[in-house]
């Protein structure tokens, strides 16, 4: 068991939208060494959830994991509600779900953009304001954007781009608007990070590698270490910003 905490997380009540790999995966693990209770949500992959859940167990952690498709906004409110009622609070929450169409804009239909704009943009509207709802004592809303927010180099991401720089402006007006309540928002754009969806080794992984200014990609837990940071105390006079956490992509 962990039981340092880096932090200072302890007591809090945690919710991360799309928790079972990747980023989101490596965010639940560190806000759970950090002392907080964890739940997330996944679409499908039930054996990589239940890995998830026995990390922030063996953390010495609460875990929930909720199955849950980020494009029913009803279904994803109600996970908020069951979070906020199993914990008895709710203080964190990091909305990290996400589709990535890649291909030409003109081959992109408009289910795939439905669908992406439901996943990527109005879900973490909808659990951003159901989650405000049950931060009664101040609270801190962290959602992961993309480099490609701030810079997009290669062809065929025009939609996903979108879907994200629309998040920096949802963020700034989530920072506004719960800010008298002690409520944080920020954004975190990653730059390229070893994931399944994006692994370091994949077949153009060297000319994106080449495009960073430490010529390597960032590890999950290196993102989710600056996630754990605007999730806790020590960055309680950030709110509203960007932080691009990108080896230097967008130099």
């Amino acid at each position: 068991m962990n039981t340092q905490t880096r932090t200072g997380l302890d007591g809090r009540a945690a919710m991360v939208i799309g928790g079972s790999r990747g980023i989101g995966a490596a965010v639940v693990r560190r806000l759970a060494e950090d002392g907080a209770d964890v739940a997330f949500t996944y679409l499908a992959d039930t054996a990589a959830a239940d890995k998830v859940v026995a990390a922030v167990e063996e953390a010495g952690r609460r875990a929930l994991a909720l199955r849950v498709d980020s494009a029913d906004a009803a279904a994803l409110r109600a996970a908020v509600d069951t979070v906020a009622d199993r914990f008895g609070r709710l203080d964190i929450l990091v909305n990290n779900a996400a589709r990535y169409p890649v291909g030409p804009i003109e081959e992109l239909g408009l289910d795939e953009f439905d669908r992406t704009i439901a996943v990527n943009v109005r879900a973490p509207f909808v659990a951003s304001t159901a989650a405000a709802r049950h931060m009664t004592g101040g609270g801190s809303i962290v959602t992961i954007g993309s480099l490609v927010a701030e810079r997009t180099v290669f062809p065929g991401y025009g939609l996903y781009s979108m879907s994200k720089t629309a998040l920096t402006g949802l963020t700034k007006g989530l920072a506004r608007d719960l800010g008298s309540r002690g409520i944080r928002a920020n954004i975190v754009h990653p730059g390229p990070t070893d994931t399944d969806l994006s692994p370091a080794d994949g077949p153009y992984s060297d000319v994106v590698r080449s495009h960073t200014a430490l010529g390597r990609y960032a590890d999950p837990a290196e993102i989710a270490a600056t996630v754990a940071h605007l999730a806790g105390d020590d960055s309680r006079y950030i709110t509203g910003t960007s932080v691009l956490v990108d080896g230097g992509f967008t130099i």
